[in-house]
């Protein structure tokens, strides 16, 4: 059979075509694929070929299915993300703040792509990214290279920071910012830098709010509270990435509330039953207004215990907000 000048991408069409269409309720048969080849890429070819270049992509490690018999075919078994893993990492996308809605429609365009196409509508059926509140800041991702590239290279990082002003434009603070960074976090759907500043100690930036991110030549500064295992425990004692000093601090709950303690604070806390409809936790915490408010929406369901400067800042909250009522 003479050769066309597409032979040599023969192989790559079947696999992408398989890849696209193929699933164990759609097995594609040799016959549809040499009608592929002739139809969209001027390739003539025979079943023995079909056959060959299956097996040959079998041999490479691609885990083709093939169903033998009259009503046969071919399918992509197993690939690199299963559609429940395809859904989790969209449902990440869809929900994230700091990504944008166009960034967060790429990148949900890009996962799809990892599927069959039959897969991939019924995924992207239900996504809904448009009206939810996302970031405005489109160069998110150039600024998480660039931080995670200052990380690796033990050096401090310059930047801008800004606020949004009554328009919705960016309103710069006056200084450019100079930090060592230690690692980067998603707290509150929002994704924050963890850094050692050398104005303001040890802190965190919204990093959708940082501009015009540049690698200084400076090496970073040490600081073994974000190293290692420390920067995870920082982390987990601030609330919403927002400051504020680390107490240790006992709490009082109804066991109704065991779900949303466990996943504040992580399953390896002591829980200590206090009669048949309570539990003590003792945990350490950055307190500030987001910690006692958190506290203070479960209503008579939580109580602060110690220490008492703690629950004088709670009561004091308490009060403050109602003189605005």
């Amino acid at each position: 059979m003479p050769k066309s000048e597409n032979q040599k991408l023969k192989i790559l069409y079947i696999l992408d075509y398989l890849e696209k269409n193929s699933h164990e309720n759609n097995p594609i048969k040799a016959q549809e694929l040499i009608h592929m080849l002739d139809y969209h890429h001027s390739i003539a070819c025979d079943r023995k070929t079909i056959y060959s270049d299956v097996r040959a992509l079998q041999d490479y490690g691609v885990d083709i299915i093939t169903i033998p018999g009259k009503n046969g075919g071919y399918y992509i078994g197993s690939r690199i993300f299963e559609p429940s893993e395809l859904k989790l990492l969209i449902d990440a996308v869809q929900s994230s703040r700091y990504l944008t809605e166009k960034k967060s429609h790429e990148l949900i365009k890009k996962l799809c792509q990892q599927c069959n196409e039959h897969d991939a509508s019924l995924i992207s059926r239900h996504v809904v990214v448009s009206g939810r509140v996302k970031s405005m800041n489109e160069t998110i991702l150039y600024s998480v290279d660039s931080i995670q590239d200052a990380i690796a290279q033990n050096k401090k990082i310059q930047f801008r920071y800004f606020d949004w002003d009554l328009k919705g434009n960016r309103a710069y603070r006056d200084k450019e910012y100079i930090a060592s960074p230690y690692g980067l976090c998603q707290d509150n759907e929002n994704c924050y830098l963890l850094a050692l500043s050398d104005r303001h100690g040890i802190t965190s930036y919204r990093v959708d709010r940082m501009a015009e991110i540049q690698i200084t030549s400076e090496s970073r500064t040490p600081c073994p509270e974000l190293t290692g295992k420390a920067l995870i425990e920082h982390a987990n004692k601030r609330f919403q990435m927002f400051a504020g000093d680390a107490v240790t601090v006992k709490m009082r709950f109804h066991r109704s509330l065991l779900n949303a303690v466990f996943d504040k604070f992580g399953r390896t806390m002591m829980v200590i039953p206090d009669g048949d409809e309570y539990f003590n936790v003792t945990v350490p915490v950055a307190v500030s207004p987001m910690f006692l408010s958190w506290v203070i929406g479960f209503g008579d369901k939580a109580t602060i215990l110690h220490p008492q400067s703690v629950i004088d800042q709670c009561k004091q909250l308490c009060l403050d907000a109602m003189r605005h009522y």
